[in-house]
């Protein structure tokens, strides 16, 4: 296989070029890739005729390609993006007002197992590389128009997949994006969700360049959590919080946690009494998210009054939100990417009117 271009940052991309060129020909073709967000060979019209032909020889520009397209009632946008060995995975993106946001996979699969999650029951298949992580931010953008130099875009990592487990991949793929001759990005714009892999967050607080921490906690205490988490068996509950005191925010920053409210499971107010005894001496924030039902996931989705008493006593100690579900009837929501074709979400709505609308080819 020829090698590929995006993911590569300015040092490997002059690898590429033919022998003798000159440096400057790297930065071009380092800001037409990932500033300009040229999508081919062709499109860099910074190069010679002769010298386009003779970068199709020597590598492949490596962006997804768009397997299907659904788009949602409220204007959410689900890709399912297929990658260079056949395997796909999805991308989500979700206009604004005042802003928009990409959600971008860092696996194809996920091996954490968490009960409440559609992306679980496909097991892990492989790691995303740097270039599979960024292209999906720049297949977005090159789509949608985003420009983070003129409206505010946000990337989170909350797709596929653990990041923490890939995080060399993770890591690169946001410098690339943060650099002001790359896309162009603040580290302010991009957050990353970890479903709590310990020693893991040490190597991601020392980066010199890196996303915000975003936890998914989903439970008040430690039996809860393993239950709905399998991986606290491993990194139990009282470790995750010790590395998050110890964890180094910036000045700016304060850790988010995710808590997915399950019915009548995890969303007494008992339990939101526990969550505030468990992060009250952090520097954080806390974002409720209602379960977004699936196929196969054996919990409810609480009433809305339960989320709001919840919220209340929360909000009492720490700040605290409710992420209000996007895409929810093409599967785009947290928790319900499973690489869901046109057949698949047409057979677990029937009769349901999901509303949803297929663009490209069936899989």
């Amino acid at each position: 296989m020829k090698p590929v271009l995006i993911g590569r940052e300015l040092p490997e991309i002059a690898e590429l070029l033919p022998p003798g060129e000159p440096a400057f020909r790297a930065r071009q073709l380092y800001e037409a890739a990932y500033r300009k967000r040229v999508a081919s060979w062709d499109g860099i019209t910074t190069f010679g005729k002769a010298l386009r032909e003779a970068m199709v020889e020597r590598a492949d520009f490596g962006l997804p390609e768009v397997a299907q397209e659904f788009t949602s009632s409220d204007g959410t946008h689900r890709y399912l993006l297929r990658l260079a060995d056949l395997r796909t995975v999805e991308t989500v993106f979700m206009p604004e007002d005042r802003r928009d946001t990409l959600c971008i996979s860092t696996q194809v699969g996920c091996p954490v197992d968490c009960k409440f999650c559609l992306t679980a029951l496909m097991g892990l298949e492989r790691n995303l590389t740097a270039g599979e992580i960024v292209g999906q931010v720049l297949l977005g953008a090159a789509r949608h128009g985003l420009d983070p130099t003129s409206r505010q875009m946000n990337v989170v990592m909350m797709g596929q997949g653990e990041p923490l487990l890939n995080l060399d991949n993770v890591l690169k793929a946001t410098r690339i994006l943060c650099d002001e001759r790359g896309v162009g990005m603040s580290e302010r714009r991009i957050t990353v969700s970890t479903a709590g892999i310990v020693n893991r967050m040490e190597a991601l607080g020392r980066a010199a360049v890196r996303p915000k921490l975003a936890i998914s906690l989903n439970a008040s205490n430690e039996e809860q959590r393993r239950e709905l988490m399998p991986i606290t068996k491993k990194w139990h509950l009282k470790d995750l919080l010790e590395a998050c005191r110890a964890y180094p925010l910036r000045t700016w920053e304060r850790i988010t946690f995710e808590y997915v409210l399950l019915g009548g499971v995890n969303d007494t107010d008992a339990d939101a009494r526990r969550v505030v005894k468990l992060l009250g001496h952090l520097r954080c924030k806390v974002n409720l998210i209602a379960l977004n039902p699936g196929p196969g996931i054996p919990f409810e989705t609480p009433s809305e009054e339960r989320v709001e008493s919840f919220r209340q006593i929360v909000l009492r100690v720490i700040p605290c939100f409710v992420r209000r579900p996007r895409g929810r009837d093409i599967y785009a929501a947290c928790g319900q990417l499973k690489r869901m074709a046109e057949s698949d979400v047409a057979a677990v709505g029937k009769g349901g009117g999901s509303g949803l609308v297929a663009i490209g080819p069936a899989l």
